[in-house]
């Protein structure tokens, strides 16, 4: 029983140094999510910023559509998913969401689990990458797909790009958003202010491509950042569902304790009963055994009354 028990209290200890880790990792979890929706105020007025110059410098062109996507080219599409694991479904979320588009695109991967994912799933990724461990590596991050997606466009390998990645807001939970990148898709700028005509020193069109550059790295910064941050709060729902196992865990085996420390306790109330009976029925014993061995005992004369005499 002392075994058991002692094996118990190594089980609790052992729960209580998890629930310590899933403690840290949540609140790891939080300051990261949290530190890049700070972040995100500033990339998304950047990315609206430049989406409006865009619309501005389509209203210069005498046709505000952009050229038709050549011919012999694949769709490109770069994903985001987790690069640290405890995150829930969060990646099987976002493949499943392009899961049918895979087959007849080259997927650009980003996020080590969800490479290994699909890797599992058999799905290949042409281009690949890792998922930044802090918001400040994202611009760097969007320079990397940004000369790879060049690269396949130069050699006319690709003619149209989208972005899919994760996103979380308040109220709403998780939900995969997909864009279209490139070519630059009109109706997504319709909506834009795009009056008064700025002042330009080059042809509408140039003027148009090198904002279209500057649009598809704010879109891609957009995506990782908010990426990012959806993964830290999975990964921060998926701490808390797993502290609060940690507690249920706590209170069955506290309970378990406490029922063996009562059997314990009960087995030694008896084995002490026990010894207390056995030594007294031990002792009778040895008194009755003594009385039976004593000599009988020898009575005085007198006690028969007084001496008789002959003469008498």
């Amino acid at each position: 029983m002392t075994e058991r028990l002692a094996e118990v209290r190594a089980h609790i200890d052992g729960v209580h140094q998890l629930g310590s880790v899933v403690n840290a990792m949540r609140g790891i979890a939080a300051a990261r999510a949290q530190t890049a929706r700070n972040q995100l105020v500033a990339v998304d007025a950047y990315a609206q910023i430049v989406a409006g110059a865009v619309a501005r410098a389509l209203r210069l062109r005498a046709n505000s559509s952009t050229e038709a996507p050549r011919r012999g080219g694949e769709t490109g599409i770069a994903l985001f998913c987790a690069e640290q694991g405890f995150a829930g479904a969060f990646n099987e979320r976002a493949l499943d969401a392009v899961g049918a588009d895979l087959a007849k695109c080259e997927l650009f991967l980003i996020g080590s689990r969800g490479v290994d994912l699909a890797a599992q799933r058999k799905i290949h990724a042409s281009w690949s990458d890792a998922m930044p461990s802090h918001g400040l590596g994202v611009p760097k991050l969007a320079d990397r797909i940004t000369e790879a997606l060049y690269r396949r466009i130069a050699c006319e390998a690709i003619v149209q790009f989208d972005v899919a990645y994760t996103a979380w807001a308040p109220g709403k939970g998780f939900h995969v958003e997909r864009h279209q990148l490139f070519p630059l898709d009109p109706e997504r700028f319709s909506g834009l202010d795009g009056r008064g005509a700025p002042l330009v020193n080059l042809p509408p069109d140039a003027l148009v491509a090198n904002l279209a550059a500057d649009y598809l790295h704010a879109q891609l910064c957009h995506a990782a950042l908010h990426s990012f941050a959806a993964e830290n709060q999975a990964r921060m729902e998926a701490m808390a569902a797993a502290g609060k196992h940690v507690e249920k865990q706590l209170a069955k085996l506290h309970a378990t304790e406490r029922r063996v420390r009562q059997d314990e306790i009960t087995d030694e109330i008896i084995e002490l009963a026990a010894g207390e009976t056995a030594s007294r029925a031990d002792r009778n014993s040895a008194a009755r055994q003594d009385s039976d061995q004593k000599p009988p005992e020898r009575r005085s004369p007198h006690q028969n009354g007084p001496p008789r005499s002959d003469d008498s």
